[in-house]
């Protein structure tokens, strides 16, 4: 598309904490058609190569320390709680192929991707547990989630001591007073406006957006896209193959191994190659599942290519921490709508997932499910339509946001 690139000016905080300047907002910057609006008040600074490996690298020591303390802790438990939820509900397939037969991109990104990492670990778990068969009476399966609840419960309550809620209200032991400051006013900075209450009106102004329905969409394509519907299908078609036990459990971690670095790639390059453009990825995930699914759908494939298909077919998970990253973008004008709509999607996502993997991933088709492996074709086409959909209109709600800047 021919035109300008749209921005909008932000104040930026200085060395001690004051807004001093202003700065540009380049979150999923593509061109927008016939549109020009005025130029910024200053321009915009060049990204050292620190800063494109980590955004705090070329910030100030006193607001470097301030975003480390808070990355050490939020990042840190967040991701450990995501982590354990992923390693509780993974465990519950390994336990059944193995013996039971019944800114927001990167630190978004990381924290998904800790749910994958989950897996991976959920799968060298039960491969050495299992060796514990018959110890004091319980067998390998059992053994696995005794020691899952000794991981899960001190991070469970060190989180409830450690999480320093909105920086409004945040009464944060670990914060000082200043650095409190610094964080309201890098709300100011990042355009978030402050917490309000939710009034008809404000109701009547979600639900009138396409945001809160587009965004919402997304999210369950992609929730309900990727996992093969919590089956563990990689492991069944090793187990059919007659692979040993401890392959089954540990081969499938290398999915999980390409599904982080994947992530990784996808939050690097939204926020550098992409400039802040969210939905590469997502088209990039979607296409790749369209091509793993139809293959093992069509099944009687060469073996080579059907290790390929397991191997890769968990990348399109990488994509998660995007999705959020840009509904807090689309929604940064309006707190209680970035919270809706943040809720809507993850709500009705797994509304969703709590009934569709009964009928299109059951344990009886496995590991051959064609019904399953069909629907994840038509997913993953919904979320590539969805995710252009959104950009055009988000492309199109800046723009008439510019213009009436411009008349301003």
């Amino acid at each position: 598309m021919a035109g300008k690139e749209i921005t909008s000016t932000k104040d930026a905080i200085g060395i001690n904490g004051d807004v001093v300047s202003k700065g540009i907002d380049h979150s999923d910057t593509d061109s927008v058609h016939g549109i020009h609006p005025s130029p910024p008040a200053v321009d915009k600074p060049k990204l050292s190569w620190r800063a494109i490996l980590w955004d705090t690298l070329d910030k100030s020591p006193e607001e470097r320390r301030f975003l480390f303390k808070l990355d050490a802790v939020v990042l840190t438990f967040a991701s450990l709680g995501y982590f354990i939820k992923n390693l509780d509900q993974i465990n519950v397939n390994n336990a059944f192929v193995s013996d039971r037969k019944d800114e927001l991109a990167k630190r978004s990104c990381i924290f998904h991707a800790s749910g994958t990492i989950g897996n991976m670990f959920s799968g060298y778990l039960m491969a050495g547990v299992y060796t514990l068969g018959g110890t004091n009476g319980f067998k390998g399966w059992q053994w696995l989630f005794i020691i899952n609840t000794a991981i899960s419960l001190p991070v469970a309550i060190s989180g409830f001591f450690f999480f320093p809620d909105v920086p409004e209200i945040t009464r944060a032991w670990w914060l000082t007073k200043d650095e409190i400051e610094l964080a309201k006013k890098r709300m100011q900075f990042e355009g978030r406006a402050n917490r309000g209450s939710y009034t008809k009106a404000k109701f009547r102004k979600i639900f009138t957006s396409w945001h809160i329905y587009a965004l919402t969409l997304l999210y369950i394509f992609f929730n309900n896209g990727v996992g093969y519907g919590g089956q563990p299908a990689f492991a069944l078609w090793l187990k059919q193959e007659g692979y040993s036990v401890a392959a089954i459990n540990s081969y499938p971690t290398i999915a999980s191994a390409i599904a982080v670095i994947f992530t990784y790639i996808y939050a690097w390059t939204s926020d550098t190659i992409f400039k802040g453009a969210r939905w590469p990825p997502m088209v990039f995930s979607g296409t790749v599942n369209i091509i793993v699914n139809t293959s093992l759908a069509v099944w009687r494939i060469p073996t080579g290519w059907q290790w390929f298909c397991y191997l890769i077919g968990s990348i399109g998970g990488g994509i998660s921490g995007l999705t959020f990253a840009w509904a807090h973008e689309i929604c940064s004008d309006d707190n209680e709508e970035r919270a809706l709509v943040v809720a809507t999607m993850n709500e009705m996502a797994y509304v969703m997932q709590s009934w569709l993997p009964l009928l299109i991933w059951q344990q009886v088709d496995g590991p051959q499910y064609h019904k399953g492996f069909i629907t994840m074709v038509f997913i993953a086409a919904g979320l590539i339509v969805t995710s252009l959909t959104i950009r055009v209109l988000h492309h199109r709600e800046r723009a008439r946001k510019a213009q009436s800047t411009n008349v301003d």
